[in-house]
């Protein structure tokens, strides 16, 4: 990075509706796993996206809040569904839009991919146990009726005007990672045919159907962005085939639903891949594999610059100030969609803007030492150690990169039980 400028990172970005938002560090979303059994947010929300929002980043993203209560995508999550955690809401948003930040709530509905430790009766687009290694985790979800979506886009649009009402600055709508939204873009997962299956812009249509709710509910100036797969396959892998032809969600309708989304107003994508079923890696290995395989997504970006005017965020593997520098000017990116590292360094956006720090975060290798465990838990483990150092920072502590993945688990499984060893949709793209 140039000493001598000032790096485009720190440069401010004006969003569609009209909101210009200060920088583009663009916090991604994880889940922050701080719920209780009421599924209401905690003090460790505040003092966690307090701690984010004083480190100096434009954008913080909050970890899924579902849009049903009853329908949870994994331990710990939020639901907003009505106003009854409003008081605390509004202390969780005062907390992320700190020092100049903007705060977004990502709302969401799991549909089949619940665990069945959480829900025994999940939702989806149609019928039919998952498959793969995962499906004994989930129970079989029952096909929608018209008039359930139709409660679902009520849904969807309710919980944003309480976000909005509560004081966050925007909304991300999660219709990537297997989650509902993806599957009734997935060909694979969406078997229906009415006018919510079939063709893409069919497929679609539910989508279509929420973002216009969340708009007609949050108004033309409120950011809403949306997260959705380039593609739901794992990237460097080939799209598996049924009867020659990929079943799933492809890069060229993603590329066709963005620019529908662009037409309809959207004021940024964030740009994802993979599902459950599908996860975009697997590995546990930190730093070793993010050296091996660099920045995600950027083949995609750079199918998409050009393509679309709205503003992008591409999140996976930025680890350091010269690879966001890089996608930036090369026009990949608008803004740098990044997790991980900042629950081990909160402050990172402040570090590289305010002191132009030129180093790179390397994430550790989570392991418990033990090779039949790493293997069994390898994604939990994972999962669990972000949490706990969201945990952490949300006790008032700093995050410990020493501690082991035999911690981690047992830190799980105690505060989620058995659902804690229930397969997620891995974070390790971030």
């Amino acid at each position: 990075m140039n000493a001598d400028r000032t790096p485009e990172i720190a440069a401010p970005l004006t969003l569609p509706c009209g909101v210009t938002v200060k920088n583009r560090f663009y916090k991604s979303a994880m889940n922050e796993a701080l719920a209780g059994r009421d599924c209401a947010p905690t003090e460790e929300h505040v003092n966690l996206y307090r701690t984010w929002a004083d480190g100096g980043a434009g954008v913080l993203v909050t970890g899924n809040v579902m849009v049903d209560r009853t329908q949870l995508g994994e331990p710990g999550n939020v639901a907003v569904e009505d106003e009854r955690d409003l008081n605390m809401l509004r202390r969780w948003a005062a907390a992320g839009t700190r020092n100049g930040a903007h705060c977004w709530m990502q709302i969401n509905h799991p549909g089949r991919q619940s665990p069945i430790t959480i829900n025994q009766h999940p939702y989806a687009p149609s019928g039919g146990r998952m498959e793969g290694e995962y499906g004994r985790f989930f129970a079989e979800p029952t096909a929608l009726t018209i008039e359930q979506i139709h409660d679902i886009v009520r849904r969807f649009a309710t919980t944003a005007r309480i976000a909005k009402k509560a004081g966050f600055t925007g909304v991300e709508i999660h219709a990537a990672h297997g989650y509902l939204i993806n599957q009734f873009l997935s060909s694979d997962d969406n078997r229906r045919t009415d006018d919510y299956g079939g063709d893409l812009e069919h497929r679609a249509r539910f989508l279509f159907e929420v973002f216009a709710a969340v708009r007609e509910a949050v108004g033309p100036e409120f950011p809403i962005a949306v997260k959705l797969n380039s593609s739901d396959v794992p990237i460097a892998a080939k799209a598996s085939e049924r009867n020659g032809v990929f079943a799933g969600f492809d890069e060229e309708e993603s590329i066709w639903v963005m620019k529908q989304l662009e037409k309809r107003g959207v004021d940024l994508i964030d740009v994802s891949g993979g599902t459950l079923e599908k996860p975009v890696i697997q590995t546990n290995s930190g730093a070793a594999e993010d050296r091996r395989r660099g920045v995600y997504f950027t083949d995609f970006a750079r199918r998409v610059k050009g393509e679309l005017s709205v503003p992008v965020a591409l999140t996976g593997g930025f680890r350091n100030a010269r690879d966001m520098e890089r996608a930036l000017d090369e026009g990949l990116t608008q803004m740098i969609g990044i997790a991980r590292p900042l629950a081990l360094v909160p402050d990172l956006p402040k570090r590289i803007i305010r002191d132009r720090w030129d180093g790179t975060v390397d994430l550790p290798w989570v392991t418990t030492g033990i090779k039949a465990l790493d293997r069994a838990f390898g994604g939990i483990l994972v999962i669990g150690w972000f949490e706990l150092q969201m945990n952490r920072i949300g006790r008032g502590k700093k995050p410990n990169p020493r501690i082991g993945g035999l911690r981690a688990l047992c830190f799980a499984i105690g505060k989620h039980g058995p659902a804690a060893l229930t397969p997620r949709r891995r974070k390790g793209h971030q």
